[in-house]
């Protein structure tokens, strides 16, 4: 049995814990991928990806707000456009990560 360090409080728990024993937080299984669904963030490339709504949903604000402003431009709207169809293809491929790093659910 391996051992990891809880990423709350650092003490030592197995991997398999579903939760630390000591502070509660989630275990290994728990936190590996992200709490947004795959499946919201393509449909929003899909409808709204020129604007970054896929982005502002998975909390790449910085992104988001530049493709905002990119896509109010005649010039910065085709560059959005082409952005967010890259963006459903890694989607698609279930690369899209969350803010914090980690892969979207399906």
């Amino acid at each position: 049995m391996s051992m990891i360090s809880c990423y709350e409080c650092g003490k030592k728990i197995s991997d398999t814990a579903r939760a630390c024993p000591n502070c509660g937080a989630p275990g290994k299984s728990r936190r590996s991928g992200s709490e947004k669904e795959g499946w919201i963030a393509l449909l929003l490339a899909f409808l709204l990806g020129a604007f970054g709504a896929h982005r502002f949903y998975v909390g790449k604000t910085g992104t988001a707000i530049t493709m905002l402003i990119l896509t109010l431009t005649l010039f910065g709207a085709i560059i959005s456009g082409i952005w967010s169809l890259i963006d459903m293809m890694i989607i698609i491929c279930g690369c899209f990560t969350d803010a914090k790093g980690k892969k979207l659910k399906f």
